[in-house]
């Protein structure tokens, strides 16, 4: 039904007398049967020109039409297209880079093609990974989006791969979890035809399994493959929340609408659309932004505010929407924007850049309906314009406090065992009561010194060399005790605390 509805788009623009269609695509082997079927329909000729081949006829499944003689060099073809003045569909593959300033000659024969549309009804379709067109002839064209598959259609997709492959292996089942499966299937939207049906090979082919473990390869793949440019990062190491210390409530808020998040038109709810984060340097809320893409299976997205600003006037709020597009691309995805006041508290001194931003992103949390999940970090709620953190945009504020007693020893447990030592072994209640005031940062750097230490003293690390280290630091919750201390009072009453 979807190619059907995309043929009679295509073929609407065709009828609708557009001298020139573009087409921005890697999938060249789907426009160009599309193309033929419409030809066909129409019953109109189909030509097509390569660098490489020169100007050709092309019809479906014959690739042995010979290519008309000294047509290879891109002017040439064009001057035989003008001079041959015959009705038709005229597809050039790759010519953007010989229509620029460069080849004004290129621009001109183009333009005198699709001047004379009405006489010789010659349309050109110009078919790349990404057509720029001058100014002198874009306003001849129309441009075309070939679909993307739907998730029924990725299903599919698996289905028939599935197929395949136990084709080639004696009959042999391609193992899968159902919960799995949706994730692979909502993970391959907003991919080609081709490129999903690539990456599903590549998941089932390596052990004929589709398992948990490999959705971060696919999220990998996805992203590579989208060519993502521009301000918004792919975070590439997802903790999972085994690897958060504490944060309950903050665990428990999540797990709930994890679901509704996956699957919002199943369960009839609005789709969770983010939470804010304040709290204490160190004290977590990077990891648990992380952690929040690794709990639910999803690619995790860094908005970075710094590669976003430009001195030009307008190109800030561009990039942007150009980043909030990225995003939509990726979607489901966890969009992190990490210390955020940096990057929209609105001043005097920068011409009305960081308004203008700020209007920018406000617009998008309210309006919205891709699944992508905002994750704002904040150390400094102050510095926050009262418009971004009310509800409607963002579903929550938790308040990550410095870590409690319990805390803090499942916080050492996590740092010891990835550091290949036995948490057993040590005195964690002991830890726990030395370590009043830490954040999870400081535990962290508690152990590093540690095992540091015991390596020099060539000793194995114990409790007692680490409650050393502990005893030479002076954590933040010291140094910089006021300004904890007015955080924790603005929380009061006006945030969720996350433990």
């Amino acid at each position: 039904m979807a190619a059907k509805t995309e043929q009679n788009d295509l073929t609407l623009l065709i009828k609708s007398k557009n001298p020139i269609i573009a087409i921005d695509t890697h999938e060249e082997e789907r426009a160009m049967e599309l193309l033929n079927r419409i030809a066909i329909t129409l019953g109109r000729p189909l030509f097509g020109w390569h660098l490489t081949e020169g100007l050709r006829r092309m019809e479906l499944n014959d690739d042995h039409l010979a290519a008309l003689p000294n047509t290879e060099e891109p002017t040439k073809a064009l001057q035989y297209i003008k001079k041959m003045q015959r009705k038709g569909i005229y597809i050039l593959f790759d010519m953007h880079p010989f229509i620029d300033k460069e080849h004004p000659q290129n621009i001109r024969l183009i333009k005198d093609i699709a001047l004379n549309f009405s006489l010789h009804q010659q349309t050109i379709v110009l078919i790349s990974h990404k057509v720029i067109l001058p100014q002198e002839i874009g306003r001849y064209a129309a441009r075309f989006q070939l679909e993307l598959p739907n998730l029924e259609q990725i299903e599919k997709m698996i289905q028939q791969e599935a197929i395949r492959w136990a084709n080639f292996n004696g009959g042999m089942k391609v193992r899968v979890d159902k919960k799995v499966m949706q994730r692979l299937i909502q993970n391959l939207a907003g991919l080609t035809y081709a490129d999903a049906r690539q990456i599903i090979r590549n998941v089932i082919y390596d052990d004929g399994a589709i398992t948990e473990d490999e959705m971060e390869s696919v999220n990998k793949a996805r992203y590579q493959l989208l060519d993502l440019e521009g301000a918004v990062h792919y975070e590439y190491e997802t903790a999972h929340f085994k690897e958060v210390g504490g944060m309950l409530k903050l665990k428990e808020w999540l797990e709930r609408r994890r679901k509704v998040f996956l699957q919002s038109e199943k369960f009839g709810l609005d789709q969770p659309k983010g939470i804010m984060l304040v709290g204490v340097q160190g004290g977590g809320k990077s990891l648990a932004a992380k952690a929040v893409a690794g709990m639910w299976g999803v690619p995790l997205l860094r908005l970075d505010f710094g590669a976003l600003y430009n001195k030009w006037h307008g190109e800030s709020e561009k990039n942007l929407r150009d980043s909030l597009k990225l995003a939509e691309m990726m979607s489901p995805c966890v969009l992190w924007l990490d210390e955020v006041e940096k990057g929209i508290s609105t001043g005097e001194n920068d011409g009305g850049t960081s308004k203008r931003v700020l209007g920018t992103l406000l617009t998008f949390m309210q309006e919205n309906k891709f699944p992508i999940f905002m994750v704002a970090t904040a150390n400094d709620i102050s510095a926050l314009p009262p418009e971004f953190i009310r509800k409607g945009r963002l579903d929550e504020i938790f308040f990550v406090d410095l870590p409690d007693g319990p805390s803090r020893q499942e916080i050492f447990k996590i740092h010891l065992s990835k550091r290949k030592q036995l948490h057993l072994e040590f005195d964690l209640i002991k830890l726990a009561r030395a370590t009043e005031g830490f954040s999870g940062a400081e535990i962290e750097q508690a152990v590093v010194a540690g095992l540091y230490t015991s390596l020099y003293d060539d000793r194995p690390l114990d409790t007692e060399v680490i409650l050393q280290e502990i005893t030479a630091t002076s954590p933040l919750s010291k140094v910089m005790a006021e300004k904890i201390s007015a955080l924790r009072d603005w929380a009061e009453g006006r945030a969720v605390i996350a433990n």
